[in-house]
């Protein structure tokens, strides 16, 4: 190669480089947003799906773009995340929609409902049944772009002072319950009582409430419910699969490059599977120790589930008269309710069963 065709490469591969670095400036700008929880970081695995996005943002731009992550009650209490992310006080939240029902009850459908899907049905309805573009509908007009960030599982059915074994137990209770749950319990005589996460316990001590769910094993003891409360029901028939949401400013998220929008989704989604990976994983070892040390374990019964699932549809029944947006959403999940549930019934449900009983026989 003679001298000047040298410089002439070199020349041209410098003028490329220089193109280069504008472009790439402006595929990854430098962004520092603001992230407030519903949750309090003594809750490693539901608080810590913030964390896990908000690492995965930062690595993936090379420190570009960053996500500060703050607990509950730090910028806003529990209970006002996502109103503060619409708002713009904040770009971003972690919170659980159905916190909001008393906005709208079509909140909750992208969270959990009663006697909805589970998590692994949640998970297919949104990721591959287009739930997250139908409900995205609905939350473009709140504001926001909300995105799946964590599941619990199918949760526990809560900590209560008595036993509660007929649908005449309910009546009076005072149970903090999330979600338009309660509304159904309502019409079973219970007064459910919305409260922020770290605020449960002092009113459970107090006798301010009678009973409260939460999550499951693991954060329920975290939170020491079985102290105050010793009796402890399943199934948490409200949760069977309840999505915890990032949701994020409208104008924010649509602002962003589109590398970093779909960082996002990636990350978001690496979440979503990550914490109900921890749940599976931890809960064991956790209902260990709770009955250790005194919680006394107890199925709903028959009767209180048929009675709940009556009122349920009732309540379903009313809202999808009057609320076409509701309405829209709750069909998508209930077609899919059918289809995922008979399913379930063959292979799954089947081989789940043989070893479970292989379990109980100390087979295992």
């Amino acid at each position: 190669m003679d001298r000047r065709s040298f410089l002439t490469k070199a020349a041209l591969g410098g003028t490329a480089a220089t193109l280069a670095a504008p472009a790439l400036a402006q595929a990854t700008p430098k962004v520092t947003w603001r992230l407030t929880s519903s949750f309090p970081k003594s809750l490693d695995t539901i608080y810590g799906g913030a964390e896990v996005l908000s690492k995965m943002v930062n690595e993936a731009s090379d420190g570009n773009f960053q996500i500060q992550v703050f607990a509950a009650g730090e910028i806003v209490g529990g209970l006002q995340a996502a109103d503060a992310a619409a708002a713009g006080t904040v770009e971003a939240c972690h919170t659980v929609a159905y916190y909001y029902w008393g906005k709208d009850p079509t909140w909750a459908l992208g969270a959990a409902v009663p006697f909805a899907l589970n998590a692994r049905g949640m998970n297919a309805w949104q990721y591959q049944g287009g739930g997250i573009d139908l409900y995205n509908e609905f939350m473009a007009k709140q504001g926001l772009v909300a995105l799946p960030g964590g599941n619990t599982g199918v949760q526990m059915g809560g900590w209560f002072r008595k036993e509660i074994n007929t649908v005449e137990d309910l009546k009076g209770l005072k149970m903090r319950v999330g979600g338009f749950a309660g509304k159904v319990m309502e019409k079973l005589g219970l007064v459910p009582q919305q409260i922020a996460g770290g605020d449960i316990y002092p009113a459970l001590e107090k006798g301010t409430i009678d009973g409260t769910e939460w999550v499951g094993p693991y954060d329920d003891e975290k939170l020491g419910f079985y102290k105050v409360a010793p009796y402890y029901y399943y199934p948490g028939w409200w949760e069977g699969g309840p999505t915890v949401h990032f949701m994020f400013n409208k104008d924010a998220y649509d602002g962003l490059p589109p590398a970093y929008q779909s960082l996002l989704r990636t990350a978001a989604q690496a979440a979503d599977a990550n914490m109900l990976q921890m749940y599976d994983w931890l809960n064991p070892k956790a209902l260990k120790s709770l009955i250790a040390n005194g919680a006394q374990l107890r199925p709903f019964s028959p009767e209180i589930l048929q009675a709940c699932f009556a009122a349920a549809n009732e309540v379903y029944a009313e809202m999808e008269a009057t609320n076409p947006e509701f309405k829209k959403i709750w069909e998508s999940i209930k077609a899919f309710r059918g289809e995922t549930y008979l399913w379930s019934q063959v292979a799954e449900y089947n081989y789940d069963t043989f070893m479970m009983i292989q379990q109980r026989n100390g087979a295992l």
